[in-house]
């Protein structure tokens, strides 16, 4: 995995209230565009989600999968496929929060195998589309509150 998708935005947040709102994974669907639905299926001791099932359906790329997360306080959360999906074999990504004088930088890092061949150019034009419309949609979530 080693074509990663990156991008960044800035919310007038603190990283904590960011940080709340991405870990509410329940809401998911109200704000990430491609995300039909996403349960929490363990918490880890301080109460975040640890492993969190999702649905997934953002054009080319459509599937249920697990996903493993890691987290550190309010500044950043990891996360890895601990249970792939019938299309989607690989997915690794993180969440970094920054605060600014503008409130809280935002950096969304991504990167998702295939178990079906597909064209380097449209997998990654996928992952900005999934990258980019998260960032967005966190943004106005956040920022709506």
């Amino acid at each position: 995995m080693a074509d990663r998708t990156t991008s960044s935005i800035t919310i007038d947040a603190d990283p904590a209230s960011v940080m709340t709102v991405i870990a509410d994974f329940p809401a998911y669907p109200e704000w990430a565009g491609q995300v039909k639905s996403a349960s929490v299926l363990e918490t880890a001791e301080q109460g975040r989600a640890a492993r969190v099932r999702f649905a997934l359906d953002a054009g080319v790329i459509s599937d249920d999968y697990v996903l493993g997360y890691e987290w550190i306080d309010d500044t950043a959360v990891s996360w890895h496929i601990v249970e792939p999906g019938k299309m989607v074999s690989g997915l690794d990504g993180s969440y970094r929060l920054t605060e600014t004088s503008g409130g809280t930088e935002v950096t969304y890092e991504l990167a998702v195998d295939l178990k079906v061949p597909m064209i380097g150019m449209i997998k990654r034009k996928a992952e900005k589309v999934i990258v980019d419309t998260a960032l967005k949609g966190l943004k106005k979530r956040v920022e709506g509150r």
